[in-house]
């Protein structure tokens, strides 16, 4: 072992054991792909890196120097291309493991990675190549991403060069009546694939494409070092937001390191371990659970390159290749619960971790009733890494997202600066004076929003909070979603939270409705569990569930059920859209009668 999570961190714990301090220093020069990845190759070659897989039967185990062989391939193969620092690429991979060889030769070459989804649409396309002058686009051939490329490339005259990557599978193979694979027999797929031979076996053409995995194989593996610098960029996101065009979030390599805080005390990955976060890695959560942290802690990384999210396909990987530690959001968790938990090998489980919405008490009960583990909630943003969490040692209260991190000074404030007392509803801010690692450089090419979330020595998160007596935050809401009715100030995420631990419910949104007395009405948006129908009354049954659980005030007055809840391309619910439809439609809805 290299040890190399101590290199650049300082901490103190508690008597308890619980983490009091955690200071970053960001030297000059880090690079991440060449001071942690290759570091571990040259001096542990042999230490597991990744362990991946897909749906048809496909599997390999790449050590550190796997990850630095390909790694310099790909940098060699796309400096032929032209590619160098300071230019953007777009990574369109899905879970494929070429994403990883792809975003460490980025790193080695000083280029910035524009991981994106490969959801995204003409519209969404266009805007994001335009917006960032995106040179090449690096995507893959899977699904219909490739086409919807080539119906836009035109329009952007940045980009220079198409680099197609085929996964030979990633759970889109045809599949007969019973379920076995369909595998083509003329081309290299499935099992036949798995093992050296066949990393970057299988070709692609398409007009107007490069095939990176012949030209990465033909590739020299030899690659010096080229100068870097910390401070440069090096990721950028494009944020999911829920009303208008995306943010451009741009961060420097001292992001990479901040996921140390992620990864060894709220993941609570080791050396020895296997970490599963099962998020694709067009998402920001993908680094923050497949890449920077676990690898900082020389830990290995379970990656499933699927298409479609099953639960027992989840757990049965768990067993089957001794998975020690998981992260996945509560929906997940969820659709977990609607399969018998009991039949399948959890015994190597050490550690359960969730972010992203609401875990609701009977979700958290479950899990530790079936497993014997608690669910460590946290936050964090695309702006950020894990900035608030129940980490290692601490006692999680169910619904809370625990404590600020000791990376960083946050508060609650009010909309004067001034900060909120205990059970006060604020925005949570983090200090940024110094500007601590893992905070975003800018929102790229867009001052004025910069300057928006970014003054008085502050980052201001758009998200809101209460604090309670031991200093745990509560999540209330985006400033934009938080519903003022009849004076009060409501936030969706706990009444969500509620509506949620009924059987009934498997997703729902909560906003609020135009109301000519009030304001506002809260209404939710819910998406039923199988074996439920829509009614009066289970409208009445769910109205009178809230109101036991929370604050009368809060119930929903409107529900209404619909197949499915309109979202970003990031996957995060789009409740401005409820919001956008409901302006109009509003009026239709009814309360019904004694629940006024």
């Amino acid at each position: 072992m290299r040890h190399i999570n101590e290199r650049y961190v300082t901490e103190a714990f508690n008597e308890e054991g619980q983490l009091t301090q955690f200071d970053i220093e960001t030297p000059a020069d880090f690079n991440f792909a060449y001071d942690v990845v290759d570091d571990i190759a040259v001096n542990d070659p042999e230490r597991r890196a990744m362990v991946w897989c897909n749906p048809e039967g496909e599997e390999h185990v790449f050590t550190f120097a796997d990850m630095k062989t390909w790694s310099d391939k790909t940098a060699n193969f796309l400096a032929e291309c032209g590619i160098g620092r300071g230019d953007f690429v777009m990574v369109i991979l899905r879970r494929h493991y070429q994403f990883w060889f792809v975003m460490l030769a980025l790193q080695k070459l000083g280029a910035v990675a524009v991981p994106a989804t490969f959801m995204l649409k003409e519209h969404d396309l266009t805007y994001r190549l335009q917006g960032a002058d995106i040179k090449a686009i690096i995507a893959t051939s899977a699904g219909d991403i490739a086409a919807t490329v080539d119906a836009v490339v035109d329009e952007c005259p940045s980009v220079e060069t198409l680099i197609l990557v085929n996964p030979a599978g990633a759970g889109l193979t045809p599949q007969d009546a019973d379920g076995t694979w369909l595998l083509p027999a003329d081309e290299p797929a499935g099992p036949a694939l798995s093992g050296p031979e066949g990393i970057c076996a299988a070709p692609v053409a398409r007009d107007g494409w490069r095939d990176f995995n012949t030209e990465v194989r033909a590739a020299s593996a030899d690659f010096e070092r080229r100068e870097t610098a910390a401070a440069d960029p090096m990721l950028m996101y494009f944020s999911s937001g829920t009303s208008g065009n995306p943010k451009m979030v741009l961060h420097n390599s001292g992001y990479a390191l901040a996921h140390l805080i992620t990864a060894k005390h709220w993941h609570n990955v080791r050396p020895d371990g296997l970490h599963f976060t099962i998020a694709d890695t067009g998402w920001g959560k993908a680094v923050w659970g497949k890449f920077f942290g676990q690898w900082l802690m020389e830990a290995a990384v379970l990656t499933y390159d699927f298409d479609r999210y099953d639960p027992a396909d989840i757990l049965g990987l768990i067993g089957r290749y001794g998975v020690t530690t998981l992260c996945c959001p509560p929906t997940m968790y969820r659709m977990m619960t609607e399969v018998n938990v009991d039949e399948f090998d959890l015994s190597s489980l050490e550690y359960c971790t969730t972010a992203g919405e609401a875990l609701n008490p009977d979700l958290f009960d479950f899990w530790r009733e079936h497993t014997g583990l608690t669910i460590y909630e946290g936050f964090g943003q695309t702006e950020t890494p894990l900035t608030v969490g129940n980490l290692t040692n601490s006692t999680p209260r169910p619904g809370s997202m625990g404590k600020p991190v000791p990376l960083y000074d946050m508060r609650i404030l009010r909309d004067d600066g001034t900060e909120c007392d205990t059970g006060e509803t604020g925005e949570i801010c983090i200090n940024i004076d110094p500007h601590p690692a893992g905070i975003m450089m800018e929102y790229y090419r867009n001052a004025e929003k910069t300057a928006e979330a970014m003054y008085d020595g502050w980052y201001h998160t758009g998200d809101t909070a209460w604090r309670d007596e031991e200093g745990n935050y509560w999540y209330v809401g985006r400033n934009d979603d938080v519903i003022k009715s009849s004076g009060y100030r409501i936030g969706p995420f706990e009444i969500e939270s509620v509506m949620l631990e009924h059987d009934a419910v498997r997703e729902v949104a909560v906003t609020g409705v135009p109301d000519p007395v009030r304001g506002f009405a809260v209404k939710a948006t819910v998406v039923l569990a199988d074996g439920w129908q829509g009614s009066d009354a289970l409208t009445q049954e769910l109205q009178k569930w809230v109101k036991r659980q929370t604050a009368p005030y809060k119930y929903p007055r409107i529900i209404e059920y619909v197949d499915d809840l309109p979202r970003t391309v990031n996957g995060k619910i789009r409740r401005a859209a409820i919001r956008e439809q409901d302006q109009t439609h509003h009026a239709s809805q009814k309360t019904p009668e004694g629940l006024i």
